[in-house]
């Protein structure tokens, strides 16, 4: 099993993209981490999901305002098999992380 970086992504603007998928007959515990290296503010988004496409209800942040430089981090998030970390951002500043451990 996997632990550590799960997933790592610098984002397209305004595309939504899965940056980490349980593998399958697995539990993942994991943080996820936004990092704002732009100059200009950016709304992110975040979603534990069951499709690249997110709905309203699977989301944990939306549109959060992260400043230039500044770090957004969700931790203790516990995720079945096949669910998928999809992220947002309007910007292509900013920089996502996930890690934690596979069981």
């Amino acid at each position: 099993m996997a632990s550590g970086i799960l997933g790592q992504s610098a984002p397209t603007a305004s595309t939504n993209t899965t940056v980490y998928t349980v593998p399958t007959s697995t539990t993942s515990t994991f943080n996820v981490s936004f990092c704002n290296t732009g100059t200009s503010p950016a709304n992110v988004r975040l979603a534990v999901c069951a499709s690249g496409t997110p709905a309203a209800s699977e989301y944990l942040e939306y549109d959060y305002n992260l400043l230039a430089g500044s770090v957004l981090e969700r931790s203790g998030i516990v995720a079945q098999a096949a669910k998928l970390v999809v992220v947002y951002t309007d910007t292509a500043t900013v920089a996502i992380s996930v890690y934690g451990y596979e069981a």
